[in-house]
């Protein structure tokens, strides 16, 4: 019996040791998994304020004192120290204590006793002690620039955020947790190039947007102003993080009923949310509005009764929103209304507008996207005009004659977002008004949501552009930024916001959002540095997915590019939502509506001749970038077609022929959309689950699309010249009038 309790005893004894023996090599299994196992899935929502957490070296080094703000309490500071809250907690997993200037035993939030070693500091330069070492250069950083570096605040190591105003500080604070997940040293100062910098929602009051590819609007009309998301304050705090300070709420072909009061109460609404985070809020108007609400009889921009309407609704708007910021107008275009409906000038009707709004330090954007109205069929453009020249020829002989607080809106290019066009040659042209860039950043041209095209190198390449106006270097940007003659403009993007979970309706989408914000607070950004440290906050900080993420979106505009219209050709999609090829098309109403205007192939030869022998539209650059383009031989390959017609056989810098040079570049187009799908799917397992398959979707997606649009225009053109394709190539893979018939009636972003 006793021996036989033994045995018992000693059968358990060694089954406790075996399940402890297993129990610890699970966990050590788990423990391994665990270290190689994909990142919890995510739907996009958090953008690039993911806050993920830091690597354990580079957490121990970020200071671990509680936040103390010293600047007096506002809904700014508030703003920044709860983002500073959040990020810190995301990123090294733990909650900040928070101080402010009564907390510490200060009188008036000015103060600096109590802070202790390792604190992160708020202040203001009139918060901080005249003898602070960093006064001085806080001086030249105007209202909206930071400083962020580690110093002594009365004997006490701390990191210090600091500005001359509460925005300033908001700025400081999201630009210290970039630098925190992208391994950016201290010291941090910066200072925005340009005052104004803004969004343009087209978004209609349906909620509807045009072009428009991420859902709805985010503006819920229907609910405001009693009901108020709280996506609106994750808009304006993801438009703070890049410095946008600005957004026009609906879109520039408006209605009348946006001037309403109930519509000025949603607007109103809206600015309250957006208020504490910098960001004013404008409205684009319909230059006939009083008209069509029968209160005036006219829309004469010199009519007093005119005047006197639009003086008073803007007193009403003001009384409403009293930070407001002013309109956005699209008139005399594209069947819009306008002052050239009364005989009158683009200047007259913009400084009527400005008039009203100049005592309330209010604004007019007057879009220079015009060309010969649809309401004047009399002047209705003929197959041998150039729109591309006509917004020059409107504008140009109005330098000079706009009201200080008139702004003229530009497009990046002379035609319309096309995937690249040369810059438009306003810029640098009007050195006596004040412009405003105005890019996309939906991608109307460049395959919607679907395609990954990143637009940082569009929107580098558009501000680097070195105008030569008087003879001398001015690049976009500094003529922005008045470096001709004082006159200071903006710039403004067309969103690509909607009420998809990813806000722009794919992931990568994103990145051109953030792309814009960061491009407009300092253009002498570069583009790869930028799609750098929006992967490091949105994908990953992992080398092996910054590495191979970063070159993707890099090469993915150029890609684009070349499978739709390589070579300067442009403006070659389908009618009406600009989906997929039809470079085939010409029996639109307009001659400028149609394909076929724009790329003018025929048996001689192909491309648009804008030099002496054409349109005479290269006359409207500088001398020196005239002369440049004027040549085929010293014209960039990129923008050959869109200058010159040439014969299907000119030898190109390659040694290939036009059309072998054409063909090479539909190929590589192609060719580039597999290896950006293959790239992915190599990083994809380092990425979560959810968004890696959404993405890797969208790239087959692309690829097949690239594909057609290669075949499509390589079947129509070389009916159009009757050449063989080079030795090697591969046929299309239908006849053309099987892609002539394909048909999207429900294509989305029509508005």
């Amino acid at each position: 019996m006793v021996q036989c309790s033994a045995m018992r005893r000693a059968a358990a004894l060694l089954f406790t040791f075996r399940g402890l023996f297993f129990a610890c090599l699970g966990l050590c299994l788990c423990l391994a998994a665990g270290a190689h196992a994909r990142p919890i899935d995510e739907d996009g929502y958090r953008l690039w304020l993911r806050y993920a957490p830091l690597p354990a070296g580079r957490a121990a080094q970020v200071p671990h004192g509680a936040i103390a703000s010293l600047a007096p309490d506002s809904p700014t500071v508030r703003a920044a120290r709860a983002e500073l809250e959040r990020g810190l907690a995301g990123l090294l997993g733990r909650s900040s204590g928070a101080t402010d200037g009564a907390g510490i035993g200060t009188s008036g939030g000015t103060g600096t006793s109590g802070i202790a070693d390792g604190s992160i500091v708020l202040a203001r330069a009139s918060d901080l002690p005249a003898d602070t070492p960093v006064q001085p250069r806080l001086r030249g950083l105007g209202a909206e620039g930071y400083l962020v570096e580690r110093t002594r605040l009365r004997g006490r190591d701390v990191t210090l955020i600091a500005a001359n105003t509460d925005i300033g500080l908001l700025y400081g604070s999201f630009a210290w947790l970039r630098a925190l997940q992208t391994g950016t040293a201290l010291p941090l100062a910066s200072t925005p190039a340009l005052p104004r910098r803004l969004l343009d929602h087209w978004d209609n009051l349906d909620r509807t947007v045009e072009r428009g590819y991420a859902g709805e609007s985010i503006w819920n009309w229907w609910e405001l102003p009693g009901i108020v998301d709280p996506r609106y304050t994750d808009y304006a705090r993801a438009n703070a993080s890049l410095g946008i300070n600005g957004a026009v709420l609906n879109n520039v072909n408006a209605k009348a009923d946006v001037l309403g009061a109930p519509f000025i109460a949603r607007a109103a609404a809206v600015a309250d949310v957006l208020r504490p985070y910098g960001i004013r809020v404008y409205l684009s108007v319909r230059w006939s509005t009083p008209l069509e609400l029968k209160q005036t009889r006219s829309a004469d921009p010199l009519d007093p009764e005119v005047a006197a309407w639009w003086r008073s609704k803007a007193d009403e708007i003001y009384r409403a929103i009293p930070d407001f910021g002013g309109f956005l107008v699209k008139a005399n275009s594209e069947g819009q209304p306008g002052p050239q409906d009364y005989g009158r000038n683009h200047a007259d009707g913009a400084n009527m507008l400005a008039r009203a709004l100049a005592p309330h330090d209010g604004i007019v954007m007057w879009r220079a996207f015009v060309y010969n109205p649809a309401s004047h069929p009399a002047k209705a453009v003929d197959k041998n005009s150039d729109r591309a020249a006509q917004a020059y020829d409107q504008f140009k002989p109005l330098d000079g004659k706009f009201d200080a607080n008139v702004i003229v809106q530009v497009k990046n290019g002379p035609i319309d977002f096309q995937p690249r066009e040369p810059v438009h040659p306003l810029f640098g042209a009007m050195p006596a008004t004040p412009l405003m860039m105005e890019f996309q950043i939906t991608k109307e041209y460049l395959g919607f949501a679907t395609h990954l095209a990143y637009l940082g190198p569009l929107f580098q390449e558009a501000l680097r552009f070195d105008t030569r106006a008087g003879g001398r270097s001015i690049t976009v940007a500094q003529a922005l930024a008045g470096g001709q003659a004082g006159k200071v403009g903006g710039i403004a993007g067309v969103a690509n916001i909607g009420s998809s979970r990813t806000w722009s309706g794919s992931d990568f989408d994103q990145a051109n959002w953030y792309a814009f914000g960061r491009l407009a607070w300092d253009p002498a950004l570069d583009a790869g540095a930028v799609a750098r440290e929006w992967t490091q906050q949105t994908w990953s900080a992992d080398p092996r997915v910054v590495d191979t993420v970063v070159p993707l979106m890099m090469r993915s505009r150029e890609a684009v590019v070349d499978y739709m219209t390589p070579l300067g050709l442009h403006h070659m999609m389908g009618t009406g939502h600009h989906h997929g090829p039809a470079p085939w098309v010409d029996n639109l109403e307009r001659p400028d509506w149609n394909p076929v205007y724009y790329h003018r192939a025929a048996r001689d030869g192909i491309g648009f001749e804008r030099g002496a022998a054409g349109s005479s539209a290269l006359a409207q650059y500088a001398p020196e970038v005239a002369r440049r383009f004027a040549d085929p031989a010293t014209t960039p390959p990129e923008f050959l077609l869109w200058f010159h017609h040439l014969p299907w056989s000119y030898r190109m810098p390659s040694g290939r022929s036009l059309w072998e040079e054409l063909v090479a570049r539909y190929d590589h187009g192609v060719a580039e959309a597999a290896a950006m799908q293959a790239g992915w799917e190599r990083v994809r397992p380092l990425v979560d689950a959810r968004r890696g398959a959404d993405v890797a979707q969208r790239l087959a997606r692309q690829r097949e699309e690239a594909q057609w649009w290669r075949d499509a225009c390589l079947a129509y053109f070389q009916g159009v010249n009757g050449l063989p394709l080079p030795p090697g190539t591969r046929p299309p893979a239908h006849p053309l009038d099987y892609y002539r018939a394909l048909a999207f009636p429900y294509a989305p972003g029509r508005g």
